[in-house]
């Protein structure tokens, strides 16, 4: 059955396995916000000006 391959004991789980859960979808769900941001078609303009920022010598350097 597959719910053998995917059964979890959640009671024995430590609070380092609660925490790499949190952490896991806290992740997930930042990815989504910025896929929905990059994605989102508003945003193009904006983007756009930022696509060729290594090539162009005009712009600030990071070195000071």
């Amino acid at each position: 059955m597959i719910s053998d391959y995917f059964h979890s004991d959640w009671a024995a789980m430590t609070s380092t396995d609660w925490w790499g859960l949190f952490v896991t979808i806290a992740i997930f769900f930042c990815m989504v916000g910025l896929y929905y941001w990059v994605f989102k078609p508003s945003s193009k303009a904006k983007l756009e000006q930022h696509c060729d920022f290594v090539l162009r010598e005009d712009s600030q350097h990071w070195e000071k």
